[in-house]
């Protein structure tokens, strides 16, 4: 998680919101990774969890990211939780809680949803504190 917070941190230099996220193969090691992008793409949909998916898929020539695990700075929307399950991650891990869009169990729980083909595992609030100080800061500054 801390390698996501760094990386989050990068997300400052062009103005979007500090959020970023690391695809792990099953040893650990890092096999995709994104930040917040839309800004700088001028892209709705790239958001840190999206581009770390894609960056794995590319990586191992297939979007079946079943022996994976998302480390995520912020719980994952409506919108990556359904790449997310689509990817068939079976296991993510977020740091702060997303009490406006979270869809891995504030908001929604989209993750768990027994409906859904496949469910994932998740683990939420990891090195929170630091992953919401960062959000706080970015908000607090903008917002002015």
């Amino acid at each position: 998680m801390l390698e996501a917070v760094a990386s989050a941190k990068l997300a400052l230099g062009h103005a979007d919101v500090p959020v970023a996220a690391l695809v792990l193969d099953a040893s650990g090691t890092v096999i995709g990774a994104g930040r917040n992008e839309r800004e700088l793409r001028q892209d709705p949909t790239a958001h840190a969890e999206i581009l770390a998916l894609r960056a794995a898929a590319a990586a191992t020539g297939d979007w079946h990211l079943t022996d994976t695990t998302l480390v995520v700075t912020l719980e994952p929307c409506a919108m990556c939780a359904g790449a997310i399950l689509a990817a068939r991650v079976p296991v993510v891990v977020f740091g702060a809680w997303d009490a406006k869009a979270g869809a891995a169990g504030s908001v929604y729980d989209l993750l768990r949803d027994r409906r859904m083909p496949h469910r994932v595992e998740v683990y939420a609030g990891v090195e929170e504190a630091e992953c919401a100080a960062l959000l706080l800061d970015f908000f607090g500054k903008r917002r002015g």
